[in-house]
């Protein structure tokens, strides 16, 4: 049966589109983290939907499993496939046309495999930009970020991918296209199908191409950091932006001093933008896509620290007087998760509590971890504007990585994941579930729901053939 299965899918997709060669199925058989490596029983490309379509049936009569990729930049392994050997890879890098863009309609339609970089760099020769942007933007496609509804720094702003995908395009689990790609503003004709497909990590079809919304270039923008005694402080200071010019902050990001004396010595020419130390820091950008507005975002800056000052939020801050001392701020908190790599080992939550809840939680949950387990360091950052941090758990000085994340480590994360689901919060805020979350959802997760997940996951995929084992 397999060898009859790679004869018919090597005669549909031509040489250029199926190869079981070790070496070039190896860059893709370990996830971007490096804590899954599998097997795979080949490596489809196919160069169209209709190829896919095809594929997807042959799939279906040899029951072989799919594993859709995109750019293998995710975070929860859900692009990996198992150890079996049995899985087919399936990569839609081939398929990497920009269809078309309306600079009018501020819309573009792209295949699965176009890299984010560049939808950046094609939008932008039109004046225009798409607003989401996260570390992997070289490598990441528009179908592994749809198919995780993938957030980023943006997202206060802008809305994840969910927010950002106008149309769609899906092959289902029997090889039929759901052809969804005209973006109406107002369509009453039953379920969204659409938003159906996007987060379902592959599991229930598999995104060929999508419309997207674009919104114009950036005209000008202003970067501040500031540096504030609580994270409660950071909060009211968010909500004082959100006031005073809510339709222009596009992030707010906030990190402990851990985190930026972690930074300054992992760079060899970092500074600290503040002269003195401080508990927490904010960084805080304005972004407006028209001159007349982007040449006062200096003034709203200055008026909206100012009023933080007078307020006792903060106690000291800069404002960027440069793009490139805007992009060295970025840079700090671009650069936390490998300067905390470089300390050791830790764990890594990816989670959300309700955005007027954060600064408690933290406050809660930090000292208990500590506690709970000596030795440890917790460390929370990220995206304070739209209720997501990045919760790390460093181990102890000398901890064996192996031995540790696998025993006082998934204690630890189980923890976490119990704290934030008494706080009525979700342990993927934007990473997806994967491989390392699943076994997590199922055991926290609301039974109405999961339930509801697995009956539409077993009406769309029957065999259940597309990604198995993962989220569901």
């Amino acid at each position: 049966m397999t060898s009859a299965f790679l004869e018919a899918a090597a005669r549909l997709l031509g040489p250029k589109g199926l190869t079981t060669d070790s070496h070039a199925l190896a860059p893709w058989l370990t996830d971007w983290r490096g804590r899954y490596t599998g097997k795979a029983l080949a490596l489809a490309s196919p160069a169209s939907t209709a190829e896919v379509s095809a594929l997807v049936r042959l799939c279906a009569e040899h029951q072989v499993p799919i594993v859709p990729q995109g750019g293998n930049s995710g975070m929860s392994g859900g692009a990996t496939p198992f150890d079996s050997g049995t899985e087919l890879l399936l990569s839609l890098r081939r398929m990497n046309a920009i269809s078309s863009l309306d600079r009018a309609a501020q819309t573009v339609v792209c295949e699965a495999g176009v890299i984010l970089q560049t939808l950046h760099e094609t939008a932008a020769r039109e004046g225009l930009r798409f607003p989401l942007s996260l570390g992997g933007k070289g490598s990441a496609t528009i179908g592994g970020l749809v198919s995780t509804n993938a957030g980023g720094t943006q997202v206060l702003r802008h809305g994840s991918m969910r927010a950002l995908v106008l149309g769609l395009q899906g092959v289902l689990a029997d090889g039929s296209i759901l052809d969804q790609l005209v973006p109406l503003k107002k369509d009453n004709r039953g379920f969204d199908l659409k938003q159906v497909l996007i987060g379902s990590e592959g599991t229930l079809g598999i995104v060929t191409a999508a419309t997207l919304r674009l919104v114009p270039d950036i005209a000008g923008r202003c970067v501040m950091w500031a540096g504030c005694a609580t994270l409660d402080d950071a909060r009211a200071l968010l909500v004082m932006a959100q006031d005073m010019a809510a339709d222009l902050l596009e992030g707010f990001e906030v990190l402990p001093r851990h985190s930026l004396e972690a930074v300054l010595a992992y760079l060899p020419d970092a500074r600290s933008p503040l002269a003195a130390p401080y508990e927490w820091h904010a960084l805080i950008e304005f972004v407006a896509g028209d001159v007349s507005t982007a040449a006062r975002l200096p003034e709203i800056a200055e008026h909206l620290l100012s009023q933080a000052f007078e307020r006792g939020l903060i106690a000291d801050a800069t404002i960027a007087a440069s793009e490139d001392q805007a992009e060295r701020l970025w840079l700090i908190r671009e650069t936390i998760s490998p300067a905390e790599r470089a300390i050791g080992p830790a764990m890594q939550h990816d989670i959300s509590v309700p955005v007027e809840a954060m600064p408690a939680f933290v406050d809660a949950a930090v000292p208990r971890l500590e506690a709970d387990w000596p030795g440890t360091t917790a460390v929370c950052f990220g995206h304070l504007g739209d209720g997501n941090v990045h919760f790390h758990v460093i181990a102890p000085p000398g901890a064996d990585r192996a031995v540790w994340e696998a025993g006082d480590g998934k204690a630890i994360s189980a923890q976490v994941h119990d704290m934030v689901t008494q706080w009525g919060g979700s342990i993927s805020a934007e990473h997806g579930i994967g491989r390392l979350k699943r076994d997590e959802l199922a055991r926290l997760g609301d039974p109405v729901a999961l339930s509801t997940m697995r009956a539409i996951k077993h009406a769309l995929d029957p065999q259940g053939l597309l990604n198995p084992g993962k989220l569901v």
